[in-house]
């Protein structure tokens, strides 16, 4: 001992002029002196009793120079400061002259120490005596430090930051039963600096802040947690990995932890769904040991489930690991705290937040299981808010959250809310949500709970309420969702209820005008018959053929342009195929209904144009069974023939030709036969003659081949009056502004005459003869080749009924022509006919080639 005081004393000799120089004006010379000291005690090693000495002596003219105007001086008085307190032997003896400079320079109002290096330095140096003097040897100068602290956590020099809050973590563990009188001072420049632009400081505030709370009375947790959930959206993973170990260290350690158990759950469990593995891992760990600690401290509580409720329900989700009973319990007994703001928070205005939230939904009833069902009502709501979001990952979370309810929630509990949700949400702004989460929940129930209330829950979907409720896409993507879960859950169950689910699949391919989704509802059409053993589509048309136009039948009367039932039936019989062939009586029953002229004349144009389709092909759809033609006539004369009937307006002008079109189909496919024409010729031909008189181009050219085909079929025992009533109107189509019309209606006229047969008086009947003959005769001048030539293959076709009056007006028309050619070609060809131009018998002409 005396060894150290003589060191220390021969040391103390050598300082006195550097020590005296100290006080000189010059700065210069007080630089010199402060690294004179430093060469004679920190350079030379002096440790021990010596060194304590020295420092003793030294301590008050250091702390001086810690105010020198030269910014030299003060670091190397810092840093000298630093080593003694570092290297003697009781650094303690100094914090009695060390702590009131550091507030002074530090702690005050205003910042005594402009140089943020030097600040630095300075806070670096009250971690280390924090560090090195321990919390007993502090506890006075708590007042001290803290104000330094809260000066100097609102540093501008993020260094200065990070590193206050490392002596703040430091000295709240230091002095933990002191600490909590003043934490709460220490909570607003936190919460200041928490989102600082750097990282690392945002992680040291973080940090700082667990040990404030950690420490302190916990008055002030209400006042970190948003700024701290907040943290969990940092772009940065070490700021979330922070949050997550802090928020862990309170529910492991924090004194007054079951307070907030309803408040800290939400931050942990949310770093679980972290992206990064690393903080989801430590989440998880995290909340494991929370779990268990809650156990060992409720053993009592829960011992009857420790003992029996150990294995995990018998339905649970594939490939994921059942939590704990500690875990399970507390967000079983906070759930009803944790419910309301996870319904808040799921529809906050922040993306990332939104997504948070749902996966945090998930999370929470993996946890809850079957206590679900006591807070059933509030999570389907918030699962319906989380469902209607634009955001397609918070919709995707949703959906798999809901998922756990029919793993966990019994079907007859869920099925009691959803589908009263589903038949009332017209009135909602979504209406699709519901739909949405009900398949989601069928994807989680098992086919065996959920086979008794199949016949309930197809008969809801398929009710015109529900599945016709909307035709907004993502509302029609649903229904076939529902469908599809029920498929899949419950297979060959489907077929008690496989009508109603073919009811819904038929009404969103008649709703959507989105190809991608008629194709999956097409799609689902197949998985029912696959999971009944059907062989195709054709198959469950005929199981259900009679019902499906039965129940489109009850509401025919009703239907408008709007009607999904018109386009219902269009998807019937398109995708039937042959099978409609066998229920063409029940069609023609609906046909009947529907497309009299009173209905809706858009609802008629579209049902007359499927129906032309299906008659092209008559034998491969409505006659696959032959017995379409004892139909025929029913429906030509109480369908077709009164949409033929001239009323005014476009709509009906288009009825009228698409009636046509059928008519012509009709005829064209052979359905109708030459003695069903007979009966109806009169009706018939008179709205015929009618159709060429028609605005529209199409019409006329059909109501020409029509007239073509009959007069094909039949004309030959049609009555001569009945004739004479057809060709003046295809006469006034040879002046048709189109020509397709104009060669049809030649073609036609050909046809007419070849109906004259020996019941056809060329002599009683020739002024009709004349007639013609003058008219085509006029055409034979044609300035259209084509048309000249057609009309003298008709004229050839007409020598034969009266060869003498058409000899007689072709010469009288000879001249009248630009051009003889054609006249003489035509003469010619009467005077080659047996008797030459003297014959005035009638004879049945034919068609010229």
């Amino acid at each position: 001992m005396a060894c150290g005081d003589e060191r220390a004393a021969e040391v103390l000799r050598g300082l006195v002029r550097p020590l005296n120089c100290l006080n000189e004006d010059n700065k210069a010379t007080r630089k010199r002196a402060l690294e004179a000291i430093k060469r004679e005690t920190i350079d030379k090693g002096l440790s021990g009793a010596a060194l304590q000495e020295v420092f003793s002596c030294l301590l008050g003219p250091l702390l001086k120079c810690t105010s020198d105007p030269v910014e030299r001086c003060r670091e190397t008085a810092v840093a000298m400061l630093s080593d003694f307190i570092r290297c003697v032997p009781r650094p303690e003896d100094s914090l009695v002259y060390l702590m009131p400079c550091l507030t002074q320079r530090l702690g005050g109002k205003e910042m005594a120490e402009p140089a943020e290096e030097l600040r630095l330095a300075m806070m670096e140096m009250l971690s280390l005596t924090v560090e090195v003097c321990g919390g007993k040897q502090l506890a006075p100068y708590l007042d001290d430090v803290i104000t330094i602290l809260g000066v100097a956590i609102a540093d501008p020099f993020p260094d200065v930051k990070k590193e206050s809050c490392k002596c703040t973590v430091l000295f709240a563990k230091c002095v933990p039963d002191h600490f909590h009188m003043q934490a709460e001072s220490l909570v607003k420049p936190l919460m200041q600096s928490i989102s600082h632009q750097h990282s690392r400081v945002r992680v040291s505030v973080v940090e700082a802040t667990g040990a404030v709370v950690q420490h302190g009375t916990g008055k002030h947790v209400d006042d970190v947690l948003s700024h701290m959930a907040q943290r969990l959206f940092d772009d940065s993973p070490q700021v979330r990995k922070a949050v997550t170990a802090v928020v862990g260290g309170w529910l492991l350690h924090m004194r007054d932890r079951y307070s907030y158990f309803h408040k800290l759950l939400p931050l942990l469990l949310s770093s679980i769904t972290d992206e990064v593995p690393e903080i989801s891992l430590l989440a998880a760990e995290l909340w494991r040991k929370t779990g268990e600690q809650w156990e060992r401290e409720n053993e009592d509580d829960i011992k009857d489930k420790m003992d029996f409720l150990l294995a995990p329900p018998p339905l649970y989700p594939a490939g994921v690991s059942r939590p704990g009973l500690g875990c399970r319990e507390l967000v079983v007994r906070n759930l009803g705290r944790l419910v309301p703001a996870v319904s808040h928070d799921v529809t906050d205005w922040l993306v990332p937040t939104r997504v948070k939230t749902s996966q945090l939904l998930g999370v929470l009833l993996l946890h809850a299981e079957d206590h679900c069902t006591q807070h059933l009502q509030p999570l389907l709501a918030t699962l319906y808010l989380a469902c209607a979001d634009s955001e397609k990952e918070v919709v995707a979370n949703c959906r798999e959250a809901a998922k756990l309810l029919g793993f966990f929630v019994p079907p007859e509990v869920f099925l009691k809310l959803l589908l009263g949700h589903v038949e009332a949400s017209s009135s909602s702004r979504c209406p699709w949500t519901p739909l949405m989460v009900l398949a989601a929940v069928l994807q989680g129930c098992s086919g065996p709970l959920l086979g008794p209330h199949l016949q309930k829950v197809s008969d809801t979907l398929a009710r015109p309420d529900v599945c016709q409720e909307s035709e907004q896409a993502v509302y029609l993507e649903q229904l076939v969702a529902c469908v599809d879960a029920l498929l899949l859950q419950c297979g060959g169950d489907c077929g008690a209820v496989s009508l109603q689910l073919l009811q819904v699949l038929l009404t969103v391919q008649s709703l959507s005008t989105e190809p991608l989704l008629n194709d999956k509802a097409r799609e689902s059409v197949q998985r029912l018959c696959q999971v009944q053993g059907l062989g195709d589509v054709s198959e469950l048309y005929r199981q259900h053929m009679a019902r499906l136009l039965d129940w489109l039948l009850a509401s025919a009367k009703d239907w408008s342009g709007c009607s999904p039932q018109r386009l219902q039936l269009q998807i019937i019989a398109v995708q039937s195929g042959p099978v409609i062939g066998e229920f063409v009586g029940q069609l023609m029953a609906l046909l009947r209904v529907c497309l009299q002229p009173n209905t809706d004349p858009e609802m008629r144009l579209s049902i007359f144009t499927m129906l032309a389709k299906l008659l092209l092909d008559a034998a491969n759809s409505l006659d696959s069974q032959g017995s379409f033609s004892l139909e025929s006539e029913r429906f030509l004369c109480e369908v077709l023939l009164p949409n033929l009937v001239w009323q005014a307006g476009r709509t009906a002008a288009a009825v009228r030709t698409a009636a046509l079109s059928c008519l012509l189909a009709l005829l064209h496919g052979g359905s109708v036969t030459p003695g069903q024409l007979l009966c109806v010729e009169q009706k018939l031909s008179s709205q015929l003659v009618g159709g060429l008189q028609e605005d529209s181009p199409t019409a006329r050219l059909f109501a020409c081949r029509c007239l073509s085909i009959v007069l094909r079929l039949a004309g030959a025992s049609l009555h001569p009056d009945a004739l004479n009533k057809i060709y003046p109107e295809l006469l006034k189509r040879l002046d048709d502004s189109s020509d397709q019309v104009r060669s049809v209606a030649l073609k036609t006229l050909g046809l007419w005459l070849s109906c004259l047969c020996k019941d056809y008086n060329s002599q009683l009947y020739s002024a009709h003869l004349e007639f013609l003959f003058q008219q085509l005769l006029l055409h034979l001048d044609d300035p259209d080749s084509s048309v000249q030539e057609q009309v003298l293959g008709v004229l050839k076709a007409g020598s034969r009924v009266h060869p003498a009056l058409l000899e007689r007006e072709t010469r009288a028309a000879k001249d009248k022509q630009r051009s003889p050619v054609h006249c003489d070609q035509l003469l010619r060809h009467i005077r080659s006919l047996p008797g030459g131009g003297e014959a005035d018998e009638p004879r049945a002409a034919q068609p010229s080639d």
